[in-house]
């Protein structure tokens, strides 16, 4: 796939959560090409099946399992299945989530647990389940969580997905200090705008919403899915093995542009900079 090794992650198990659809996809069929076995965890059956027989269909070694990350007997369920088949896994990608845009004060508290639920909640669950094996086993191992460019800044609109990236964010920085005598190592990626069917749609109605994210990214684009493939791919190989608890944003400078107090000024025209120059100049007088 792209710049790597065929063999890249051979002999690596990676589960994947939320990972029928969308990027959750895409990150799987990355590592399927690069000879990992995969197992991929999503509340959707039909979705599941697909992708297995997408995966299979390209030589995969792959398992699908029914399971809601919001439920810990699920996930211990999913755990114990994942032991029959492939002996444990060697990678977890926490990729499930749940978002959705609202002024805040419009929000139910059925609504606040709807997105922490499956995002703080469901990556602490498999966090723990499968970190508890590693450790008991004494094996070894890389967990690789979603998370934002507003986990750290946080964003109007998307509050509880805010708090709950942030949330998912500490504990990847945390467990990277205690869980690293163990041989667990944690990394994050924080993705900007990058369409997919479902999520792209909720988040993003409509197409004036759309070509306004494009407009504030300094690239001008949105990512497309195998960018972030490739960047997920070698975060969980062993060539990124001295990388812990560090998270990499992949937005096109997005947040960066958002950052700066004065970037606005790239909309100032020449003329505007002559005018200013003779100003400034006037001032110093």
């Amino acid at each position: 796939m792209g710049p790597f090794r065929a063999d890249l992650l051979k002999d690596k198990t990676v589960l994947v959560t939320g990972g029928a659809t969308g990027l959750g996809r895409a990150m799987a069929e990355g590592f399927a090409e690069l000879g990992a076995r995969i197992a991929l965890a999503g509340r959707r059956e039909e979705k599941l099946r697909e992708a297995e027989a997408a995966l299979s269909a390209a030589g995969c070694d792959v398992y699908v399992h029914s399971c809601d990350v919001r439920d810990p007997d699920a996930i211990f369920a999913l755990a114990d299945a994942l032991d029959s088949r492939f002996g444990g896994i060697d990678v977890l990608v926490n990729n499930a989530a749940g978002n959705f845009i609202s002024p805040t004060e419009r929000l139910s508290h059925r609504a606040v647990d709807a997105v922490l639920n499956i995002v703080l909640h469901g990556t602490f669950y498999t966090t723990l389940e499968f970190g508890k094996r590693w450790i008991e086993a004494g094996r070894s191992g890389t967990m690789l969580n979603i998370v934002t460019t507003y986990a750290e800044s946080g964003s109007a609109f998307v509050v509880p997905s805010a708090a709950a990236k942030a949330g998912v964010l500490a504990m990847t920085r945390s467990l990277a200090v205690e869980w690293a005598r163990h041989g667990i190592r944690q990394v994050a990626i924080a993705p900007g705008p990058f369409p997919t069917e479902g999520a792209w749609s909720r988040i993003v109605p409509t197409e004036e919403l759309a070509q306004g994210i494009i407009d504030r990214i300094p690239l001008k684009r949105v990512g497309n899915k195998e960018e972030l493939a490739h960047l997920a791919a070698f975060l969980i190989s062993d060539y990124a093995g001295y990388l812990n608890g560090e998270c990499v944003t992949i937005d096109g400078g997005e947040w960066l542009q958002g950052a700066g107090q004065f970037n606005n000024l790239l909309d100032v025209t020449q003329d505007q900079w002559d005018m200013l120059a003779m100003l400034t100049k006037q001032s110093k007088k």
